[in-house]
């Protein structure tokens, strides 16, 4: 619920001298398994939404631009205050859940290895 939270935990477990891999292992699953609940969610989402979506002139746009722009926009997922957001609108947006999960997923696996690094 709180921006940066997980990071925060992170490098509280790598002070801690927790080992790095067992850190990453842990920090990564939990946020994997965040963004697969946020998709599924969206998808959900989406079944009960269709209809207002399509109506709209501005919902049909926003359909439009995100079948078109949907896997670049899966680049973003990495940051920590929209990137959860993006990820449930991946799911409305219907975009194919294992390219959705390689994308968003191993970049959140790489913002750890990043602060792995920072600290």
């Amino acid at each position: 619920m709180f921006p940066f939270s997980s990071e925060v935990a992170f490098v509280a477990a790598l002070a801690n001298d927790m080992p790095v891999l067992n850190a990453m292992v842990f920090a990564s699953s939990g946020n994997v398994l965040a963004i697969i609940v946020n998709y599924w969610l969206g998808f959900w989402l989406y079944e009960k939404t269709k209809n207002k979506l399509s109506s709209s002139k501005t919902g049909t746009k926003s359909l439009e631009y995100g079948h078109k722009h949907g896997y670049f926009i899966l680049l973003f997922t990495w940051l920590p205050v929209i990137g959860d957001p993006l990820t449930l609108v991946a799911g409305v947006l219907r975009l194919k859940f294992v390219w959705f999960l390689i994308v968003a997923g191993s970049l959140r696996i790489a913002r750890y290895y990043f602060l792995t690094l920072v600290v």
